[in-house]
């Protein structure tokens, strides 16, 4: 892998991470297209250059991760509870996801696995968005989340295990259908997201990353951290303020279109399909 090949990768990881579109699926289409292989040392490549997205985030929410740590080692019960109940909603996806870690990577790491979830995610997105108006009502602080709604988007997250689905897509629905107002969802998604993306980089690092190392080298690893870094600080910095005013509707055209172009590609012999 060469510097410009990283600098891309680090690009798309950042800029997709935490909007609706699924970063693990334009990881896969940028890989296909950068002309990179279909193996563990490009799957562990693509989760681990994570980390620079997760510490945009916790740049961002440091507020919350301290609000938590005081909940954890002071006598902050606000902090301790919102603490309890990102472990709760991240759990599901854990357990899943260890369990058929193997089975996703054999099945669901091509394109067209990738591009039927965006195209089904797409569609769903402007269905929502057809029937409601933008949510705004609801519980507005993700200190008053309960266990029940913290679990529910939980599993909601086991979606995002489907590369293409979107993690912030699936857990941001979760919590409006919880009952959360959008920018209580979407703050509350952000945060999970720091735990939940940490634990899969850790995971996907011990057990890929003498592969991506040996494959790429550490610069080219670096690189990607660092890019994906400042591109997800101003990802996260806009979508927040965006889907406050507009909602999802946009996500779900872009999904639909994007589904359509890569499957056209793919069909004319311009994608390899796996």
């Amino acid at each position: 892998m060469n510097a410009w090949q990283a600098i891309i990768l680090g690009i798309v990881e950042g800029v997709s991470e935490f909007l609706p579109i699924s970063s693990t699926g334009h990881l896969i289409l940028a890989q296909r297209w950068l002309g990179l292989a279909n193996d563990e040392a490009a799957r562990s490549y693509a989760v681990c250059i994570q980390a620079g997205a997760i510490l945009a985030v916790l740049a961002i929410y440091m507020p919350r991760v301290r609000e938590m740590a005081r909940g954890v080692f002071r006598a902050d019960p606000a902090g301790r509870r919102l603490a309890a109940h990102i472990v709760i909603a991240f759990l599901p996806a854990a357990i899943v996801g260890v369990a058929l870690e193997k089975k996703i990577d054999q099945y669901l790491f091509g394109l067209w696995p990738v591009v039927a979830s965006w195209f089904v995610g797409g569609v769903a997105i402007l269905a929502v968005a057809r029937l409601r108006k933008p949510v705004r009502e609801g519980i507005g602080d993700i200190d008053a989340i309960d266990g029940k709604t913290a679990l529910a988007i939980g599993c909601w997250q086991c979606l995002a295990l489907w590369p293409g689905t979107s993690r912030s897509l699936v857990t941001i629905a979760g919590g409006v259908i919880g009952g959360l107002t959008l920018a209580a969802a979407v703050e509350f998604s952000l945060v999970l997201g720091l735990v939940t993306l940490l634990a899969a980089t850790a995971f996907k690092a011990l057990h890929g990353g003498r592969a991506m190392l040996a494959e790429y080298g550490l610069f080219a690893a670096l690189l990607g951290f660092a890019v994906a870094a400042l591109a997800a600080w101003v990802s996260v910095r806009w979508m927040v303020g965006y889907l406050n005013r507009r909602g999802l509707a946009v996500f779900g055209w872009y999904r639909v279109a994007l589904a359509l172009c890569v499957a056209a590609a793919i069909a004319a012999g311009m994608l390899a399909p796996t």
